[in-house]
């Protein structure tokens, strides 16, 4: 019985750290699950970017996937999961996410099911939250990544909010360095809760791009990264912002703005890349 999907990976809008209340917009990057089941008991894990990566998150979204969809399987109980991805692990680019939902999607494939999307999103949430990988549960990203487009969400009840089309061009900075969500300081993050509501009203009017920017400086501050690479594309461009917990930093905007910037991100240490939103979310493959 097999499966196999694609999800995406994302940008930050609001981070949903302070308040509960999350934004994130879906990048063309895109993370693919193999899913292979039997009747093992048990599940195996592989990330073909790292053998050595924590595999405990695909493990548990197919062992979710298989408790809700499998009712008809028989005796369908373990499998094999194996993810590839374009989307950099803990660069704040929404990697965990991509893989939750590319893998609850290529479970339910290989039982023969066809889940609710938003449904199948909550899924891969709860898996995260089983496993300790994430603080608010990233229904914010998630989300993004499963539906595509910009989406804004209530991450304590796990309910969406908004979702609007955008068409940007992006343009990523990725430090070397790597960043964990669960690792984050929430307490510094709540200190700067007054911002993050100004960010959630700024979004649910639309003004995305804006809210950004906003939130880019708020946490950049209250996560400990210099906001010098924001400060040096606002001139330049729509929005920008810290993405995630960091570290990478994410710029949309139209071409010749984001030629500008990445002329100045080019000289910084890390890998400076291009891409654009997208719409059309996760999918079978």
């Amino acid at each position: 019985m097999h499966g196999r999907a694609v999800a995406l990976g994302a940008g930050t809008v609001l981070n949903a750290l302070s308040t509960g209340t999350g934004s994130a917009f879906a990048i063309d990057a895109e993370t693919t699950a193999s899913v292979d089941l039997d009747d093992s008991g048990a599940v195996e894990g592989e990330v073909a970017e790292d053998p050595e990566a924590d595999t405990r998150l695909i493990e548990r979204c197919v062992e979710r996937a298989i408790e809700t969809y499998g009712g008809g399987s028989g005796d369908v109980s373990g499998g094999t999961v194996r993810t590839e991805s374009d989307v950099p692990m803990a660069a704040g680019l929404k990697s965990s996410s991509a893989a939750a939902n590319a893998t609850v999607l290529a479970t339910a494939d290989a039982l023969g099911a066809d889940p609710d999307p938003i449904e199948a999103c909550r899924l891969g949430v709860e898996a995260a939250r089983d496993v300790g990988v994430t603080v608010t549960g990233a229904f914010d990203d998630a989300s993004a990544s499963m539906l595509g487009g910009v989406t804004i969400t209530d991450n304590d009840a796990d309910e969406l909010l908004a979702r609007d089309e955008v068409d940007w061009e992006v343009l990523v900075w990725t430090p070397a360095e790597r960043a964990y969500t669960a690792d984050a300081d929430v307490e510094r993050c709540a200190n700067v809760a007054p911002m993050a509501e100004l960010v959630a009203d700024l979004a649910l009017d639309g003004r995305y791009a804006d809210a950004m920017t906003v939130n880019g400086l708020a946490f950049s501050a209250a996560l400990g990264f210099s906001p010098d690479p924001a400060v040096e594309a606002m001139p330049h461009v729509a929005g920008v912002s810290l993405s995630g917990t960091g570290p990478s930093v994410v710029a949309v905007g139209d071409a010749d703005g984001l030629d500008a910037v990445q002329d100045r991100w080019d000289r910084r240490s890390g890998r400076t890349w291009r891409t654009t939103t997208r719409n059309d979310g996760a999918r079978l493959v």
